[in-house]
């Protein structure tokens, strides 16, 4: 479900039980469109996440912290000055808008008992946090919205705030009998979307719940309907919104396995096929739903100039062996002029000059075959001239061989580098894909950059069932440092065959693998590898003592002549990570 009227209610009565009386502790901003507050209160300390992002705009309580820059942000600055230390009174949602409303009470400059607002919209890409006076003036905002960018409302220091007209929707928490059937009744789109369409705050699942529960069809159009079918739609409508205003909510997320495929705060009957796990609070359900997502977002994110490095590089390469591929091939025919020049060494003496062609029998393949001819010269020069041909077509396939060795194994290097950047899930993973870049040639150093990078980031480490340690390279360079600096001979190395992915590594500590501890490490080859999504992927595993690097080698780049093989699955959730 999207972060719809109704969860925001929910999240607000979650906030007020907890928040309401409590003090800002500390206000920080991990990111340009989000804030971190730690607030404490007669319920306990609690840290609050607003996130404005674009992609994935959240509002949820956590007990993770998050890393914030040196020196922070203007926005951030100017909510320390005012509301440190300030009390949040209430945490309110006007009707049923995707918006949270903070009441904050502190002391200005002068001691005097002052009231300030903090909104946050969750709504999608104009997602914001504003920061208003009592009087409903913008102070400022983490994003600036001026006229250029929206004619609807500027959101700018100085502006009033108010909430854009929501297209004329209905207020679900008021609307009347009469004014829900009329709004609905005048639509001619199918019944849950005009049923979206005319109320603020309700989402299209929680549309088509309300039409399920009122055994109508969801499609068929709203105009359709008699008045007394959307009476009756009405009174199920009401029904359904009766938790909201006693605060009985359920926070619950959908599962079809082990995938999330909703979450709600009421439930709903059309996910009945799948399992529904309840949650103590909506911000459990949505710091669990999201969590793996939000981090990709933001990592993906940072990652893009990365990305776009390597596209172009790849891209260029691709060409490059495309091209060399096409000039190989034109080599193919180097032979047959090795073979003219011979059969006119061999029976040119009795061709008469200025013969255009003439044939002979071909001593390779006993057939007869005809050879041309330049008139102009004499019979001899024209194997001279057959002979410079095959020289050059023979220097030119020896040099275009190992050209495109060389472009396929960079391709085949920065494909590497494709799958190290969706692995990667923290910022100092990123920096080591740079260093890897910046030696590789594909980033130029800057001037301040001969010092060299500190690295942070480390392996993944996963214990196996039967308590084995396995490590799981996360690039490149750490796949070389693995594999050739931390495992032992007697370690177990695993990676999928012929893809880019992460080299494993068992540490056996001089004792026999389980079968189960060879599967497990072999998921995690598969998992971390480009083949991820494939429904089996095949998997070399072997000692390392038998893994060798050739000179000169790209990073990660490895040779095994002997090995084992098996098919297996990429289902690493029953792995137990260190």
């Amino acid at each position: 479900m999207a972060f719809d009227g109704i969860t925001v209610a929910c999240m607000a009565h979650e906030l007020n039980k907890n928040l309401a009386g409590g003090r800002i502790s500390k206000i920080a901003q991990p990111e340009t469109d989000e804030l971190l507050l730690t607030i404490k209160s007669q319920a306990g300390n609690f840290r609050l996440l607003l996130s404005a992002s674009a992609s994935l705009p959240l509002v949820y309580l956590t007990a993770s912290n998050k890393p914030s820059p040196l020196t922070a942000p203007n926005f951030c600055m100017l909510l320390r000055k005012h509301i440190s230390g300030g009390r949040i009174v209430s945490v309110t949602q006007p009707s049923l808008e995707r918006v949270l409303r903070f009441e904050i009470e502190h002391l200005d400059e002068m001691g005097d008992l002052c009231r300030k607002y903090l909104v946050v919209e969750i709504m999608g890409k104009y997602s914001n946090i504003i920061f208003c006076s009592d009087q409903d003036q913008i102070i400022d905002s983490i994003k600036h919205v001026s006229a250029q960018i929206s004619s609807v409302r500027e959101v700018l220091p100085g502006r009033p705030y108010f909430i854009p007209e929501t297209q004329e929707k209905e207020d679900p928490l008021t609307v009347s009998e009469g004014a829900f059937v009329s709004a609905v009744c005048s639509k001619s789109a199918k019944l849950s979307k005009a049923l979206y369409t005319s109320l603020t705050g309700i989402s299209p699942v929680a549309a088509e719940e309300i039409v399920s529960r009122a055994s109508l069809d969801s499609d068929r159009a709203a105009n359709s309907y008699e008045p007394e079918e959307l009476i009756h739609l009405y009174r199920t409508f009401r029904r359904y919104l009766e938790p909201l205003t006693e605060g009985a909510y359920e926070p619950s997320i959908y599962y079809d396995g082990k995938t999330p495929v909703e979450f709600s705060c009421l439930p709903l009957s059309i996910y009945d096929n799948c399992r529904r796990e309840v949650y103590p609070t909506i911000s459990e359900v949505l710091e669990t739903y999201y969590a793996e997502k939000n981090a990709l977002t933001r990592i993906r994110q940072k990652s893009t100039d990365l990305r776009r490095i390597v596209q172009t590089a790849l891209e260029r390469n691709v060409k490059k062996y495309d091209l060399q591929a096409k000039q190989l091939k034109d080599t193919e025919k180097r032979e047959k002029y090795r073979v003219y020049g011979e059969l006119i060494n061999t029976y040119g003496y009795n061709v008469k000059p200025g013969s255009k062609s003439f044939q002979a029998l071909n001593y390779y393949t006993g057939e007869e075959i005809t050879i041309p001819l330049d008139p102009q010269i004499p019979v001899q020069d024209n194997a001279k001239k057959y002979f410079d041909k095959y020289g050059k077509l023979k220097r030119t396939c020896e040099a275009v061989t190992t050209l495109l060795k060389e472009t396929g194994d960079e391709i085949e290097h920065l494909k590497s580098i494709q799958t190290s950047l969706d692995i990667a899930l923290q910022e100092e993973d990123l920096a080591q894909i740079r260093e890897e870049l910046v030696q590789s040639g594909y980033i130029h150093k800057r001037p301040s950059g001969n010092k060299k990078v500190k690295i942070t980031s480390r392996p993944f480490h996963y214990i196996s069932s039967d308590g084995f340690d396995m490590y799981v390279g996360k690039n490149n360079l750490q796949n070389d440092e693995l594999t050739f600096q931390f495992a032992k001979g007697g370690d177990w190395w695993f990676h999928a065959k012929g893809a880019p992915g992460s080299h494993v590594i068992v540490q056996t500590n001089g004792q026999e693998l389980p079968d189960r501890t060879y599967e497990e490490a072999a998921r995690l080859a598969a998992y971390y590898s480009s083949n991820r999504n494939a429904e089996k992927v095949e998997i070399d595993y072997i000692e390392k003592k038998h893994v060798k690097k050739p000179n000169g080698a790209k990073p990660g780049f490895v040779v095994y002549y002997t090995n084992y093989s098996m098919m297996i699955d990429s289902d690493i959730s029953g792995i137990r990570q260190a």
